[in-house]
């Protein structure tokens, strides 16, 4: 896919960050959401269940992260996919039993001005590999595995590509401690940004261009929000 507004998009671009903008109450408001919220996969080969945040499923919630999210990240809009009445999502709150591999979430519209994606931790535990490496394609998950890209993918679905391959080697000893679940040679050419260790009360904020992935080092499970945006 060829970006109708790549200059736009890196004009945009900056450092990931951590930021601090949810209160404990609020923190917990998110875990309580999670709970009463209806499933809305869950994918056997990642190992997640996701949940989408509906609209006007608690209104004093929405109110208070839509507000914080735009203090930090100025206007914006949602880019979550739509209700059956094209409503858009607030977010993904998503419970990982596994650790997810290399991707992009770099969505699926050429013409879309793509922003920043939010990742809230919801559990004190987890951990977000993020490289320096970036895609300006579709929503994209890296791999050398020959049958894996012959995938054909569907309306909302990650392409796949090996694309992303360079002649350096990875860091082995940074591969040892945190990702060990990707295949080596899948991270040639790749360097690493940011390893940031979960911690509840802080949110991360980064381009939706970096190639990313969770680390290795997952306890029983996780869970956590992301939110895409656009402009």
């Amino acid at each position: 896919m060829k970006r109708n507004n790549l200059d736009q998009i890196k004009s945009l671009e900056s450092p990931p960050k951590i930021v601090n903008i949810f209160s404990e109450k609020e923190i917990k408001m998110m875990q309580e959401l999670y709970a009463l919220l209806p499933e809305k996969v869950f994918n056997k080969k990642q190992n997640v269940r996701k949940k989408m945040w509906i609209q006007k499923y608690n209104l004093n919630l929405e109110r208070i992260y839509l507000e914080k999210l735009k203090n930090v990240l100025g206007d914006f809009k949602m880019d979550n996919l739509k209700d059956e009445n094209s409503n858009d999502f607030y977010g993904i709150l998503h419970e990982s039993f596994s650790p997810l591999k290399l991707h992009v979430d770099s969505g699926f519209g050429e013409n879309d001005l793509i922003y920043k994606q939010v990742v809230t931790p919801l559990s004190p535990y987890g951990e977000t590999v993020v490289f320096k490496n970036k895609w300006y394609g579709r929503s994209t998950t890296f791999t050398i595995d020959k049958e894996e890209l012959k995938f054909k993918p569907g309306i909302g679905q990650n392409e796949r590509s090996c694309k992303h391959l360079k002649n350096k080697e990875f860091n082995k000893k940074i591969y040892d401690k945190y990702l060990t679940h990707i295949d080596f040679n899948n991270l040639r050419g790749l360097e690493v940004e940011l390893i940031y260790k979960w911690k509840i009360g802080e949110t991360l904020i980064m381009d939706r261009t970096h190639i990313h992935c969770s680390s290795s080092n997952i306890k029983s499970k996780k869970l956590g929000l992301t939110t895409f945006t656009k402009k």
